[in-house]
């Protein structure tokens, strides 16, 4: 490495390569682009007219096809994935052993058991993986998550979290409904974002088995198509993924969680996400009907013997992904120069994405319990003292 090229623990301008010409690696592309303190050098995707617009928009040095070739340049701090599913892997786990901090879009890979080599992954070249979690960001989820902490509505026993959309099928025939390129149908794809926030919401509680159904009924028949944002071109495969799914989630503290998602279902034309708690004491709902950016939040309390509601006024302002990239950034700068850590501790301990391969393992038990008609349980990974994850779990 020559003397004028960045090191992933030099104070300078982190230097970043972006794979993926989609919504996702755009998203990415734009965010690390507007941000202080990293610089996108590389680009690479497949398309070629859209690599060079891109390119050119953004002033990135470097335009190649292949992720290969970007993995592979030695003067890179970070590699940005923003590519279909089955991609994250084998991008991921090249980029963590040649050094590279990885920002990866969600989810973490198509199963657990692939996420859990990334982690490991990870944590054996300690360098920060961080995944694109980016609506735990929103500002009426981090009002939630501060109001919350003075513990107002008491202990919270049931929780329901949902992301449903009439019509919003991602691309017939894309890789988004080919379970091999894409892992699954809207439980991966919009389901883990909700269980996300819940979770966070919840103050992390580990699921520990779940119950779930799944159908493709709509999807199967050609229903419910709506095309954005695909990067890729059409497989030409059939529609092998779920359209809906529910599932119960048991947690490790005594409460529960009740999931859903949908790509297509006769229910409300607008997109509606939605997490409620209840609580011993109170309540607290998020809704956000068709990307609503006011009015999401409802607190339900007793006052005076008698219902209340407050509706918090809380504007949530777009730019989700480039808050979850700028905490990446810090990521990355808080463990760089300096001394290492006493005793071989770790510079980027719980920052090589175990709460995202948390939910992989989650997502995997809904489509499992979904597929056997039965209660499975999470596989639960622990670091043993070799720093290595390791899982344990079945089917009840």
């Amino acid at each position: 490495m020559t003397s004028d090229q960045t090191s992933p623990t030099d104070p300078a301008e982190l230097r970043v390569g972006v794979i993926g010409l989609g919504f996702a690696g755009s998203t990415h592309l734009e965010a690390f682009s507007s941000l202080p303190g990293a610089r996108v050098v590389a680009l690479a995707g497949q398309e070629e007219a859209r690599l060079h617009e891109l390119g050119s928009a953004y002033g990135v040095e470097r335009l190649v096809a292949d992720w290969e070739d970007v993995v592979a340049m030695d003067d890179l701090d970070v590699i940005s994935i923003g590519v279909p599913n089955a991609l994250h892997h084998p991008i991921a786990m090249a980029a963590l052993r040649s050094g590279k901090h990885v920002f990866c879009e969600k989810p973490l890979a198509t199963t657990g058991d692939l996420a859990a080599e990334m982690v490991r992954a990870a944590r054996d070249a300690d360098r920060v993986l961080e995944v694109a979690y980016n609506h735990r960001r929103r500002a009426d989820v981090a009002f939630l998550a501060d109001w919350l902490a003075d513990d107002p509505i008491g202990d919270v026993y049931h929780a329901r979290a949902s992301w449903m959309r009439r019509a919003g099928v991602p691309g017939m025939g894309s890789w988004f409904t080919n379970k091999e390129a894409s892992g699954g149908g809207p439980m991966i794809d919009l389901g883990s974002h909700v269980l996300d926030i819940a979770l966070h919401l919840l103050g992390e509680p580990r699921v520990t088995s779940v119950s779930a159904v799944a159908y493709g009924v709509l999807g199967a028949a050609g229903r419910g198509g709506r095309v954005y944002g695909v990067s890729s071109a059409p497989t030409g495969s059939a529609f092998d993924v779920e359209d809906f799914s529910s599932a119960l989630l048991r947690l490790d503290d005594g409460g529960s969680l009740q999931l859903q998602a949908s790509w297509a279902s006769y229910s409300k034309v607008h997109e509606d996400i939605e997490v409620e708690l209840l609580g011993a004491t109170g309540g607290a709902r998020l809704h956000v009907d068709d990307y609503a950016t006011d009015g999401t939040l409802t607190l339900y309390s007793d006052v005076l013997g008698q219902p209340a509601e407050t509706r918090p006024a809380v504007h949530v302002p777009a730019g989700h992904h480039r808050t979850v990239i700028e905490g990446f950034i810090a990521s990355v700068r808080s463990g760089a120069g300096g001394a290492a850590p006493a005793g071989g501790e770790a510079r980027y301990q719980g920052r090589h994405g175990e709460y995202a391969l948390h939910r992989s393992r989650v997502v995997d038990a809904i489509y499992a319990s979904a597929e056997q008609g039965r209660e499975v349980e999470v596989p639960q990974d622990e670091v043993d003292a070799t720093g290595r994850t390791g899982s344990e779990g079945g089917v009840r």
